[in-house]
């Protein structure tokens, strides 16, 4: 499934840049005087349903394929093949030894790894 780009504003919270102690985390503004509460547009986005994506492209990778975590070689092996278009992503945990027997078989397999070993 290819995934389409679209345009969404990065929701922060109001008045972080003006106050320190606020983080840029989205909030919700509450005051009473608060003009991102009054929805003026020039004050920035306010967080709403209409900005999600579609529900067949909810929880994949940016590339438009699922994601599988995998820890050992015996995993790969497990994963299904047809009909789902899948990437690999070698667990953090995983040593250098085992991370280049998972990469060997995920080439044979012919399957994806999103965080290959950077070794030469």
């Amino acid at each position: 499934m290819e995934m389409k780009s679209r345009k969404k504003p990065k929701f922060v919270r109001y008045g972080w840049r003006s106050k320190k102690k606020l983080s840029k985390s989205w909030r919700k503004p509450r005051g009473l005087d608060n003009k991102l509460r009054e929805h003026i547009a020039a004050k920035g986005p306010w967080v709403k349903v209409g900005y999600r994506r579609k529900r067949e492209e909810r929880g994949l990778h940016p590339s438009g394929v699922h994601e599988v975590l995998v820890h050992n070689p015996d995993e790969l092996r497990n994963l299904p093949r047809e009909g789902v278009a899948l990437a690999v992503r070698i667990a953090s945990g995983v040593g250098g030894r085992k991370r280049e027997q998972i990469e060997a078989e995920a080439a044979d397999i012919g399957l994806r790894v999103l965080n290959p070993g950077h070794r030469a």
